[in-house]
């Protein structure tokens, strides 16, 4: 954690020909996720963000972006080295610092942006650990300045509509929650390629990945986790599963993308994008099922599942008026043969009859007959990401000048929200490996 003597904040945001207030933008960690942030502010959100500075570990995934930048009328971003993120925010003095960087970097990170006096957009998780969550706290508390964690899944439009509902009463006061993740083998084995097969790197998939879906039954229900419960295994993957063979070969040389900012960029600092996911060295879990205690004293019951034929998620929520279901089919199978192929959450492939990609949500209140609430078709993210986009990359702007307009479902996550998502995964990581209920409050960060 960097010294706690404070910079003045940034430098006041300039302003366009057009009148409109722009915000000088620093994206930390250019990997693949970095791509979404620097094509908004070469492109729909242009006009009010300015991409000033970028800053990697890899020199060759930093060229990657600037010249993407350059190309797509960004400009000309200045790079630096990740060991000089002190220089570059002094240098620069960006009004946001955007970190994309792996999850274990995140706090250092944070807090670093925000001593010198820049707001801050983190992709989730917030952090991995219980030190990361505190040190965040610490440093938003002390600076002042302002922080957003990226849970896109909150803008899916379904995920949405399901708030919606709760808001209204619909089902009454939240007793219980049942969710349930499908993750297909096409995007689990990705997990288990990659450096997030190393939990003191990404927390685990009950860090990494369930932080959304943490996320999302806090605000659904607008209810504080408070113990945890977990069980799980690596029961697929890994050394002891055996070799998937050809159908979990990655070639990155088939992607021009990800052969740009991994395989060519390997050479600089070793780190492998495609390693196996049956090989040894993985230490998360590809299977979990966890029970969660909540303030007002519903309960939760969760499982994740990295290896399943099909990818979605479904939910139950049961309250003292009825009951509301949301199921989403976001790939509707995994297919054999796509050597680099990127696999994003919503991607798309050729679906069945049987199971159709898109959602339903259904509600059935006491003594009623079930109906079925529509649905606007965009879901996953890149539904998310967009509404997104447009939320925090404009919100310093009034709505009569192109900023986002007042949101009753407070769909825009900060501390309080990133605090409460990774403190679901940090206490299931600690009941994995003692076998007893953990306390949300022994983490000792306040929620």
């Amino acid at each position: 954690m960097t010294s706690a003597t404070f910079a003045a904040p940034a430098t006041e945001p300039s302003t366009g020909s057009d009148g409109t207030t722009r915000r000088r933008y620093a994206v930390v960690g250019t990997g693949h996720r970095a791509r979404l942030y620097v094509d908004a502010m070469a492109g729909e959100h242009a006009d009010v963000a300015e991409l000033a500075a970028l800053c990697d570990t890899n020199p060759t995934r930093l060229a990657f972006h600037a010249e993407r930048a350059r190309r797509t009328g960004a400009g000309a971003p200045a790079a630096y080295d990740a060991h000089d993120v002190d220089r570059m925010l002094d240098e620069v003095r960006p009004d946001v610092v955007v970190v994309t960087s792996p999850d274990r970097t995140h706090a250092a990170h944070v807090a670093t942006a925000l001593h010198h006096g820049a707001d801050v957009i983190v992709e989730k998780p917030l952090t991995i650990d219980a030190e990361g969550m505190y040190t965040i706290l610490a440093a938003t508390r002390s600076s002042g300045r302002h922080l957003t964690v990226a849970h896109n899944y909150r803008y899916a439009a379904h995920n949405a509509a399901l708030r919606q509902v709760v808001a209204d009463g619909r089902v009454g006061d939240v007793v219980s929650v049942h969710f349930e993740w499908l993750v297909d083998t096409a995007h689990g084995a990705d997990y288990f390629r990659r450096w997030h097969r190393d939990k003191a790197a990404s927390g685990g998939l009950l860090v990494h990945k369930a932080s959304h879906h943490f996320d999302l039954v806090n605000w659904w229900t607008q209810d504080v986790p408070e113990s945890v419960y977990a069980r799980g295994g690596l029961r697929f993957y890994g050394e002891a599963a055996g070799d998937g063979g050809a159908r979990y070969a990655l070639d990155l040389a088939a992607d021009p993308e990800l052969r740009s900012l991994y395989l060519d960029a390997a050479h600089t600092d070793g780190y492998r994008r495609d390693q196996d996911p049956f090989g040894p060295g993985a230490t998360i879990e590809d299977t979990l099922s966890v029970l969660v205690g909540y303030r007002s004293g519903a309960s939760m019951t969760y499982s994740l599942t990295a290896h399943s034929p099909w990818e979605g998620y479904r939910v139950a929520i049961n309250g003292t008026r009825g009951r509301v279901e949301l199921d989403v089919v976001e790939r509707c199978h995994s297919t054999e043969g796509l050597p680099g192929a990127r696999t994003d959450d919503g991607g798309a492939s050729g679906c069945c009859d049987v199971r159709r990609r898109g959602g339903r949500l259904v509600l059935q209140e006491h003594w009623g007959q079930a109906v079925e609430v529509p649905l606007d078709e965009a879901t996953g993210h890149a539904g998310g990401d967009v509404a997104m986009l447009r939320d925090v990359l404009r919100d310093h702007l009034p709505a009569s000048a192109g900023g986002p307009a007042t949101d009753p479902l407070a769909r825009r996550a900060g501390l309080e929200d990133g605090l409460r998502a990774v403190a679901v995964g940090v206490a299931g990581n600690r009941s994995l490996v003692t076998g007893q209920v953990v306390p949300v409050a022994s983490l000792g960060v306040e929620l």
